[in-house]
């Protein structure tokens, strides 16, 4: 939670104005029971009407005082609050956009969007709430405990004895509950976690039938939540009652003593009426206290829970030692475009590479399919060019270059790719062809859309380009999805170009235009095609068989259909064997 404070300094002056006004406020508050004191003692027992209104008119204005830097540091707090949560949610997306898969695969979906959500909501109150009464109710505790002295020195000892014991419990709640919190931000996690399988896959559930269990699992994860929430929340609760007993208890004893040295004249009534304000007025800043250490154990837990995200070190920063690079000469023809050098590759926590021993090389122009069976590491293997993930083993090369060799950046710039999802994002068709390249033409994105099969999609569409997309593409089919993701891809013109599985949706027909398409394009992109199905990379340069992350055979389609027995399963469960 530390290391979070430091976005707050920007808003250095808006954390000292906020406490000092609120202190103000206090001290006018201490105030007023001595001015009570003094209408009792003086206005009341000489029937002084004009002191009483006099005394009443102080009353008011103390109060009016109160308001304005109430209001005031409320503004400061609030402002400060807003730009530090603010601040924190930016620099947490920020640093989640530097992840690479393996980062997000270990952290999950889920709980980084409850960190980015939920937990930095919690430390924003929490700051608003600190600023604000961290320092007034300390203040009016103790201040008022001196004023008690300054009254009688004999009832001011039960502010000695009452303030330790408060806040013996006060504290010792907090230590109890802080690490409890935690745990309910995690069952939290577990919750949205669910719920975020549950929306994204209803459809399957639905297939399948598993409403009902699906529910049951809910219901689960909700109970754990909801009984840690409700044996945090009884331990917090214990503060309250606790808190008022001692108040109270303290109050009759205040009230037993003042009323015995009211009666031998050591005291005056209004002394005691302002000893009593006083107790009443530390049981009030006590229990604000207690539900602020109730908001600051929050905070700090998510504090902490958002601080463990932001010291995740990305196993690929955005920029690595390339000085050596600057000044190299353009890359001769004659070197790979791509090429895999006994790569080798395992996810975290795997217990066996998903890949290993890949040699092959991918010169310009070239089209290289790669097939396989499920889980042979396909997607993997395109996966490694972008870096997406780390090569474990071996090195991948880009024009010759190791790809740890090149910025994010540059890196991307030259790769597009198509994912297995086609995922489109909600606003107009021109805008989600534009992540491709942000300043695009018309005429670019159509000739994009052409390339892709797609430009009937657009021009059936009311507003063509400036048709809207809904979230996700849900008013768009399987097909046109993938046909417009391809089309995105294609608007950069990148010199190396990945369709992972991602014309599955797409007829024979379709799939074969856009593959006739795509080696007609200017600049003659390198093309790596992933596909279940032979028919979409028989006219590859090269076809790469996979099976169980090693390398079966390689090849042309008729060289393959004679040495491979893996391909030649493959081909022949799809067409009748000849």
């Amino acid at each position: 939670m530390k290391k979070l404070l430091v976005f707050l300094k920007n808003y250095k002056k808006e954390c000292v104005l906020a406490p000092l006004f609120k202190m103000l406020e206090a001290s006018f508050e201490l105030i007023v029971p001595l001015v009570v004191s003094a209408i009792i003692d003086v206005g009341i027992v000489h029937r002084d009407k004009n002191y009483i209104l006099q005394m009443c008119l102080v009353m008011v204005a103390l109060g009016l005082i109160g308001l304005v830097c109430s209001v005031t540091a409320q503004y400061f707090a609030a402002k400060a609050a807003a730009g530090f949560g603010t601040k924190v949610r930016h620099a947490l997306f920020a640093h989640i956009q530097t992840f690479s898969f393996s980062e997000i695969d270990k952290a999950g979906t889920a709980t980084l969007i409850t960190r980015m959500t939920s937990d930095i909501n919690q430390i924003q109150s929490g700051v608003n709430m600190v600023l604000r009464l961290f320092l007034r109710s300390p203040f009016i505790v103790f201040g008022a405990m001196i004023m008690a002295f300054t009254i009688d020195v004999k009832s001011a000892l039960i502010f000695v004895v009452t303030i330790p014991l408060l806040s013996l419990v006060v504290f010792g709640v907090m230590a109890l509950s802080i690490p409890m919190y935690r745990k309910v931000q995690e069952r939290l996690d577990k919750v949205l976690g669910i719920t975020r399988e549950n929306l994204t896959g209803a459809r399957v559930i639905r297939a399948f039938h598993k409403e009902e269990e699906e529910k049951n699992r809910f219901e689960e994860g909700l109970e754990s939540l909801t009984s840690m929430q409700n044996y945090v929340g009884r331990i917090s609760a214990f503060l309250n009652p606790v808190t008022f007993v001692i108040i109270n208890g303290a109050t009759i004893v205040l009230l037993y003593t003042g009323a015995a040295q009211v009666n031998i004249g050591s005291l005056t009534q209004g002394e005691v009426v302002a000893l009593v304000n006083y107790m009443s007025q530390i049981l009030v800043e006590l229990i604000k206290l207690a539900n602020l250490i109730i908001t600051i154990t929050k905070a700090a837990a998510c504090g902490n829970r958002i601080s463990s995200v932001l010291e995740m070190q990305t196993s690929m920063p955005l920029e690595q030692d390339i000085k050596k690079y600057r000044n190299q000469k353009e890359i001769q023809d004659k070197i790979p475009m791509v090429q895999f050098s006994h790569v080798g590759m395992a996810y975290q926590g795997a217990g066996a590479e998903s890949l290993s021993g890949i040699n092959f090389c991918a010169e310009k122009g070239e089209t290289i399919g790669v097939i396989g069976g499920t889980g042979s590491g396909k997607t993997t293997l395109v996966h490694l060019i972008p870096r997406f993930y780390d090569a474990t083993a071996g090195k991948v090369l880009v024009q010759g270059r190791n790809v740890k060799e090149y910025s994010l950046e540059e890196l991307r710039q030259k790769v597009g790719i198509v994912m297995q999802k086609a995922v489109l994002f909600q606003g107009t068709i021109r805008e989600n062809l534009c992540w491709g390249k942000a300043d695009a033409t018309d005429e670019e994105l159509y000739r994009a859309l052409e390339t892709a099969q797609a430009r009937e999609v657009v021009e059936g569409k009311e507003g063509k380009l400036e048709a809207y997309v809904e979230q996700g593409g849900k008013n768009f089919s399987g097909g046109q999805r993938q046909r417009l993701t391809i089309a995105r891809a294609l608007v950069r013109r990148p010199e190396i170009l990945i369709l992972d599985d991602s014309a599955s949706a797409l007829d024979y027909a379709t799939d074969a235009r856009l593959r006739k398409a795509i080696r007609e394009m200017e600049g003659s992109p390198t093309v790596f095609i992933v596909s279940q199905r032979t028919s979409s990379i028989q006219h590859a340069d090269k076809i790469i068989v996979l099976d169980d992350g090693e390398i079966a055979g390689m090849g042309t389609h008729e060289e393959l259909l004679e040495q491979c027995q893996v391909y030649r399963e493959i081909h022949e469960s799809q067409f009748k064997k000849n």
